[in-house]
């Protein structure tokens, strides 16, 4: 409890609060307290997910901060919220970017200030949200919502192609929640009128019925992930993303799809997750392998990061359904990790531009000259994107690998060949951007970080290099619900 408040429901309403008081300061001649109310809107609600850890219980899988009550009782609707090892690291991890996209974002936004940082403190509570959300139509209605301050901020603060990116974003992502919502109603019939998570876990369905329910599923959480060939939209929005919103997009809303294949698709219907697991996997090594290869062509930087998104998230699918412990936590620690890396890869980024205002790789060269600071914490995530030993990109993809080498030797094969994609796009980037001569009079003119941004670099660096040395604390607080879930995943469901 949080001033005699439920843990959960602070972690969710109190960014969501601050980003209407924050709407409430009004036009950009309030724009210096619009960020200071943003910033302790999320300070705070990162300090108040804290406890959720703290206070975790390692030793069992049970649903621990459960909060219940009735929200439509006439269709056994409620406000069920709770988290587990799997759900926890992924609520802290939200929190802790809110403050970081907001302080990245302190004075490159300089029009409509005020509802660029509301949008961001009511989609963390929102994304919150969905991870506690233990009533299917809560997290339905948490998921839609999601996507409502996404949509504005890459339509309103983005690149030329804004609109484009910002309708395929939606467009796509709405058109596979319609298929969940359609398996989830279906389930409210066969569980005798019950829209709680958990009790669809116990739903005993016939083997066409499951795949039908995995389909829909997997329509709304691949397009999240998101996975090939329902990738399309996601080099789009991040392109044309401004830098916080490219942020958010690939440290948290990425991993819901994951998630959601965790929360749903696997304990509700595992047969059809057994039987359908070589497609998931093919899938997966698709991604790894060729969007890997599609990464090493680019030649704008944010579309590379893009891309090399979607490759290292074929870890966490592929982690996935190998069932296997090693497989699921690390894919679980890939996406912690994931969420490090590549959120500080798109600051990156994201410092050049401002500066500069191009993403091409061809418009820079050495940079290492003129921003010698910057060129070691890129050098740093440029590594852990790698999956440099001592990093966090080490921990998850090492994991999934052995998990993936107990399935299958040739899984573990073509997976470690991101490894090497990895490094080659990677480190080419980092080659013709960082070092070298100085390309031009642009270059030549660069100034390096400022005390706001090294003070972000550094927050970035020091969890990636934590998570990397001493995984433990992330690793631990998720055998018991992993184990729990591939003990439930291995029993049939079918009548």
């Amino acid at each position: 409890m949080i001033f005699g408040l439920p843990v959960i429901s602070v972690a969710i309403w109190l960014p969501i609060i601050f980003g209407i008081l924050v709407l409430a300061t009004g036009n950009d001649k309030n724009a210096p307290l619009a960020r200071a109310l943003a910033m302790v809107g999320a300070v705070l609600g990162f300090l108040v997910t804290i406890p959720l850890y703290t206070g975790f219980a390692l030793d069992t899988s049970q649903m621990q901060f459960e909060e219940l009550h009735d929200w439509i009782p006439r269709f056994n609707i409620h406000y069920h919220l709770g988290v587990d090892g799997i759900s926890v690291l992924f609520i802290l991890l939200t929190a802790f970017f809110t403050p970081i996209v907001v302080l990245a974002g302190w004075q490159v936004i300089e029009k409509r200030v005020a509802q660029y940082m509301a949008s961001f403190l009511i989609m963390s509570g929102v994304m919150i949200g969905v991870f506690a959300a233990l009533d299917s139509m809560l997290f339905y209605v948490f998921w839609e919502a999601m996507l409502i301050p996404m949509f504005l901020i890459i339509g309103i603060w983005g690149g030329q192609n804004r609109v484009y990116a910002a309708v395929k974003f939606f467009l796509y992502t709405l058109l596979g929640s319609l298929l969940m919502l359609v398996a989830l109603i279906y389930l409210y019939n066969k569980s005798g009128g019950s829209f709680a998570i958990l009790d669809f876990h116990h739903v005993a369905l016939p083997m066409t019925a499951q795949i039908l329910i995995f389909i829909a599923f997997f329509f709304a959480f691949a397009v999240k992930v998101p996975m090939f060939p329902v990738h399309t939209w996601l080099p789009d929005a991040h392109v044309e993303a401004p830098t916080g919103g490219s942020v958010v997009l690939a440290a948290i809303m990425l991993k819901v799809g994951a998630y959601g294949f965790l929360r749903f698709s696997m304990p509700i219907v595992p047969d059809a997750s057994h039987k359908l697991a070589g497609v998931m996997i093919t899938l997966s090594l698709i991604a790894v392998v060729y969007i890997g290869l599609v990464a090493l062509i680019q030649s704008d930087m944010k579309k590379l990061v893009a891309y090399s998104s979607i490759s290292h998230m074929g870890f966490v699918t592929l982690g996935i359904f190998i069932f296997n412990a090693y497989g699921m936590e690390g894919a679980l620690l890939q996406m912690i990790s994931h969420g490090f890396v590549s959120g500080a890869l798109f600051l990156c980024v994201g410092v050049l531009y401002d500066r500069m205002h191009s993403r091409n790789i061809a418009d820079y060269g050495g940079v290492a000259n003129t921003m010698p600071v910057f060129a070691a914490f890129f050098m740093l995530f440029a590594m852990a994107n790698v999956g440099l030993p001592g990093t966090s990109g080490f921990v998850g993809e090492f994991t999934v690998i052995l998990g993936a080498m107990k399935a299958n030797f040739w899984y573990a094969f073509a997976a470690a060949t991101t490894l090497v994609f990895g490094a080659a796009y990677t480190l080419w980037m980092y080659k013709r951007v960082i070092f070298g001569a100085v390309a031009n009079s642009h270059v030549a003119e660069l100034t390096d970080l400022t005390l706001r941004e090294k003070a972000i670099m550094t927050i970035l660096a020091v969890t990636v290099l934590g998570m990397g040395l001493y995984p433990l604390p992330f690793s631990e607080i998720m055998h018991a619900s992993v184990n729990d879930l591939l003990v439930h995943v291995a029993h049939s469901k079918l009548p």
